[in-house]
């Protein structure tokens, strides 16, 4: 029987695990600190993992072929930009993905949503300016930040 604490593979199989873990938030933090600087692509399979990690996260509902979504789309990659840090921004293609979209009634696009700790607190719906989004969603930075 190997009684080195430091050889016993089950002691090293927990020790690995648990590295892997803490590089893991590592990771984490240290993206959440450098922000992300682009709207991510949510799905239907990672949705509730994205809105529950991010305090404040703007999400952008939407479909290639739709014209007033052509038109949001670079003012929300403009605000995922300035707001990088502080606001996270997230673009659904709702031909892609309907569970989501439908458990949200979104029934128009483009529908922006603004969750915060993972709760949907207000919503665009319609083609707007940048400065109506950055309405809706700014009352909110100071509780994320």
């Amino acid at each position: 029987m190997n009684t080195n604490p430091s050889t016993d593979p089950e002691i090293e199989r927990i020790q690995q695990k648990k590295m892997a873990e803490m590089l893991k938030r590592a990771q984490m933090q240290q993206l959440n600190s450098a922000g992300i600087s682009k709207p991510i692509i949510l799905t239907d399979s990672n949705f509730s993992a994205e809105i529950t990690k991010h305090n404040l996260l703007v999400v952008d509902f939407w479909a290639p072929w739709c014209g007033p979504c052509r038109m949001v789309g670079p003012v929300i990659e403009q605000l995922a930009a300035e707001y990088s840090g502080k606001v996270t921004f997230g673009k659904m293609n709702v031909d892609e993905n309907m569970t989501v979209p439908g458990s949200f009634r979104v029934m128009s696009i483009p529908t922006i949503m603004v969750f915060e700790s993972g709760r949907a607190v207000e919503t665009i719906i319609g083609a707007c300016a940048k400065s109506h989004i950055e309405s809706k969603f700014k009352p909110f930075m100071k509780n994320s930040l």
